[in-house]
């Protein structure tokens, strides 16, 4: 991520993470595999969900992890892509949801003039 707004994840990032958090991270790290485990969704659902979430909520990092990580679970590229267009399509529809509020601001315009 060489002249990005966001630091490459480094060693010396993460462990300075740890050092101000050692036990918050811990319980994360537990809770992030506990997630990720095989359950009622297996594996490999649960990381192209994270996937299409890490997408709507643009985080490079988690982009980056889940997308390497997806494919050691048996993730095809075209999976992966499928769970993006998932993605886009959400946020997008959350924009046309949201519309009502535009709609209704309009309607109490109008009946104010």
């Amino acid at each position: 991520m060489e002249n990005s707004l966001y630091p490459a994840a480094t060693p010396e990032i993460a462990k300075k993470r740890e050092q101000l958090a050692p036990e918050t991270l811990n319980s994360w790290r537990a809770f992030s595999r506990q997630v990720f485990a095989d359950g009622a969704l297996p594996g490999k659902t649960k990381d192209l969900i994270a996937v299409a979430v890490a997408h709507v909520t643009q985080c490079p990092y988690c982009i980056r992890a889940h997308t390497k990580s997806a494919p050691t679970r048996g993730a095809t590229d075209k999976e992966i892509m499928e769970a993006i267009w998932v993605a886009a399509e959400m946020r997008a529809g959350g924009a046309i949801g949201h519309s009502a509020l535009a709609i209704d601001v309009m309607k109490e315009h109008a009946s104010s003039e």
